[in-house]
């Protein structure tokens, strides 16, 4: 009786006679659920690591940044500036 109990439904088993048991097993929601959260895990990984990269400035924002450097520390006077300004556009 028990050795026909475990051919049945033991690790080898299909379930009761003449079927093979439910279609997919019991355990195919959480494989699901599983599949989801990897595929969810690697989307949030990609979006992080992209939006963690800097940004990389144009040589016209890289020039206007400087020139404001330059401006705060007090090397050039504001007309200076102003006038420098004006030439990177």
């Amino acid at each position: 009786m028990v050795t026909e109990f475990l051919m049945q439904w033991g690790p080898g088993g299909h379930g009761p006679p003449g079927g093979h048991g439910p279609p997919g097993g019991p355990g195919w929601p959480i494989g699901l659920f599983f599949l989801l959260l990897i595929v969810a895990l690697v989307v949030v990984a990609s979006w992080s690591a992209m939006r963690a990269r800097p940004r990389r400035l144009s040589a016209a924002e890289r020039a206007k940044e400087i020139l404001a450097e330059r401006y705060a520390r007090g090397e050039i006077s504001s007309e200076e500036y102003r006038e420098r300004l004006g030439g990177l556009g």
